[in-house]
């Protein structure tokens, strides 16, 4: 049966879930806005619609995890019913805990067993269990082997590496005819993804992680500023002006249609890199994210260099006002059990939860940089909205429009993490 999920967009949300599509189901879910992600979605909910008798309508909210977030807080902030599972981005849970049900108490104390315990202990708040680990993420680098290969490169392990080789690959490709060539494409819109790769540029370079695990705001540091500029240096010669207004999809489009060497992405674009109708199928690397030219990194220690890749991932939780929260919580448990998340690894290269799953035959075959870069998403760095709590979507903000000013080239890195600083304290005054 060809699924055709509700689409509703901003404030039409709370309207428009009530409709009666919705209200002929058992269940609603918000769990993916387009391409494979909802594919994936569909694929399962049907299984699981299958397997129990029970019908669930899926809602689909916006691309745009800035722009969803805003969507759950309007719903939940209404008390509203109308969406009984919520796909939740992994900076979330300390946002929206309050308005979501313990697991624990649905599922059993067990009920996360076996999954990533960091992710785990980041959806636990107040020791309530308030979403379940789907997926997790972390930013890697893909590059086009036949290229760097053809013109005699070795992957750069370092971001000044990667700026010269992209710009003598772009360069050389654009003489040989191929003028859509660029260098390198990543997301660089001002919205959380943009938060995601500024901060690894930071990270990975000195620079901290704009405020550190007490609470400290750090990001009025000169390495900080030095990588913002070093990013900004990209725009026009490496990566096109466009690159501005990129999302993943649109950094994809460019890479997967062979115009670019390197492309910063999430794991997921690699099963689609490699389909059938992708111009570079059989010419993709997979290697984590270069770091600072000298040792310097938020890992950093005993001067060895060190990249750093942005935790992301993406959960699923139940709203305290759904009307079937027993209901709700099992298709949850359904969606994030081992055989669904070995089928999406090996479908569609979305990364397990589940430990175990690392060593699977089945799935290492799949997607082989799974065990080669098993410690980078282990070992990922987390955005700060533990320790900021309830001002995480605030102090966001003022990060990736700070990084968008300097990108766009309306002021330097210098003058951009001494103002963030500033933004930065009155948001916190005395305390988070």
């Amino acid at each position: 049966m060809q699924r055709k999920p509700l689409i509703v967009s901003g404030l039409a949300l709370l309207g428009a879930v009530g409709a009666t599509p919705a209200l002929s189901a058992d269940l609603t879910i918000s769990c993916g806005a387009v391409g494979a992600e909802l594919e994936l979605c569909e694929q399962g909910v049907e299984a699981w619609e299958n397997e129990t008798g029970h019908e669930v309508e899926i809602v689909s909210t916006p691309n745009s995890s800035t722009e969803r977030l805003s969507l759950y807080q309007q719903i939940l902030s209404a008390r509203s019913g109308d969406i009984d599972v919520l796909q939740i981005d992994v900076v979330w849970p300390g946002l929206l805990a309050n308005h979501l049900l313990d697991l624990h108490k649905t599922l059993g104390e067990d009920a996360a067993a076996g999954h990533f315990e960091a992710i785990v202990a980041n959806n636990t708040v107040d020791g309530r269990l308030v979403a379940m680990p789907w997926f997790t993420d972390a930013g890697v680098l893909y590059y086009r082997k036949d290229l760097l290969e053809q013109y005699g490169f070795a992957p750069p392990e370092t971001w000044q590496q990667l700026t010269d080789i992209a710009a003598e690959i772009q360069a050389a490709e654009r003489d040989a005819g191929n003028d859509k060539m660029w260098g390198y494409v990543f997301q660089g819109r001002a919205y959380e993804g943009l938060t995601c790769n500024a901060l690894e540029w930071v990270a990975s370079q000195g620079g901290g992680t704009i405020v550190d695990a007490d609470g400290e705001i750090t990001i009025d540091n000169a390495n900080a500023a030095a990588a913002l500029d070093l990013a900004a240096g990209w725009i026009g010669e490496i990566a096109p002006q466009g690159a501005l207004n990129y999302t993943e999809e649109e950094a994809r489009g460019i890479f997967q249609s062979g115009n670019a060497v390197f492309m910063r992405n999430w794991p997921y674009a690699w099963s689609l890199a490699q389909s059938e109708d992708s111009e570079v199928a059989g010419k993709v690397g997979v290697i984590k994210l270069p770091h600072g030219a000298d040792g310097t990194g938020a890992a950093a220690s005993g001067g060895e260099n060190q990249s750093a890749a942005a935790l992301g991932g993406w959960n699923l939780a139940v709203s305290k006002y759904s009307e079937n929260p027993e209901l709700a919580a099992e298709l949850v448990a359904f969606l994030t059990g081992e055989a669904e998340q070995k089928r999406r690894a090996i479908e569609a290269a979305y990364n397990p939860t589940i430990t175990s799953l690392y060593a699977d035959e089945a799935v290492l075959e799949a997607v082989p940089f799974f065990g080669t870069l098993y410690d980078t998403f282990t070992n990922a760095v987390a955005r700060p909205s533990a320790v900021t709590g309830d001002n995480y979507g605030r102090v966001s903000n003022a990060f990736f429009n700070a990084a968008h000013g300097v990108l766009s080239g309306d002021q330097s890195g210098a003058d951009a993490v001494a103002e963030l600083d500033s933004e930065l304290s009155r948001i916190k005054r005395r305390r988070w």
